[in-house]
C-alpha cells in the first residue's frame, strides 16, 4: 500500500508514543484533527496499524518470575506453502510471542515466554521438535535486557563532567 508522507510521519509518531493525543499529533503534523482520525482509521483498517502497547520491564517487577528464550528452528519448507504453514503452526501455540523467518543457518526464530527454564524445554520437547518438517532447534535463554524496540532499559548515566565556569 502506498502512504503519504504525513501518512508515515503520523504512524512514527504513534509508534514511537501510543498514548499521544490525536490533538498533539494534529499539532506535531500540522493537520486538522479530523484528518488524524481518518488517518488513523485509515492504518487500523488496513492493519498497518495493529495493535498499540505499552513496553515494560519486567526485571524491575519482584513477583513476576519468568524466563524468555529465542529459539533458533531449522525447517524442511513444504511444497507450494514454503515456511508460512510451519509458522502458523508454531506462532498458534500460547507460550510463542513472536515468529521471525530468518536468513542464515536457521530458517525461523522463535521467542517465546514461560514460567521456568523447564517449562521452555518441555515447550520445546513436547511441542516444537515433534512437528514433522523441524528438523533441529537451538536455545538460547535471555538473561538480561539491555536494549529492547529503541527503548534502553538501564536509567541513564549520570553526567560526571566538572562544571566549569569564567
Amino acid at each position: 500500500m502506498h502512504l503519504t508522507d504525513k501518512e508515515i510521519e503520523i504512524m512514527k509518531i504513534v509508534e514511537e508514543n501510543a498514548r499521544i493525543s490525536v490533538d498533539d499529533i494534529a499539532k506535531m503534523t500540522s493537520l486538522t484533527v479530523s484528518d488524524v482520525e481518518v488517518t488513523l482509521k485509515k492504518l487500523e483498517d488496513s492493519n498497518i496499524i495493529v495493535r498499540y502497547a505499552a513496553l515494560v520491564d519486567w526485571s524491575k517487577v519482584e513477583e513476576h518470575e519468568g524466563v524468555t528464550a529465542m529459539i533458533d528452528v531449522k525447517v524442511t519448507p513444504k511444497r507450494g506453502v514454503g515456511f508460512d504453514e510451519t509458522a502458523k503452526r508454531i506462532y498458534r501455540y500460547e507460550e510463542v510471542s513472536s515468529v521471525y523467518l530468518m536468513s542464515g543457518a536457521y530458517d525461523l526464530s522463535v521467542v517465546i515466554e514461560g514460567k521456568s527454564m523447564n517449562e521452555v524445554a518441555r515447550f520445546v520437547s513436547d511441542k516444537l521438535s515433534t512437528l514433522d518438517s523441524v528438523i533441529s532447534t537451538t536455545t538460547h535463554f535471555i538473561l538480561k535486557k539491555y536494549k529492547h524496540d529503541g527503548t534502553v532499559f538501564s536509567p541513564p548515566e549520570e553526567d560526571k563532567r566538572i562544571v566549569v565556569s569564567p
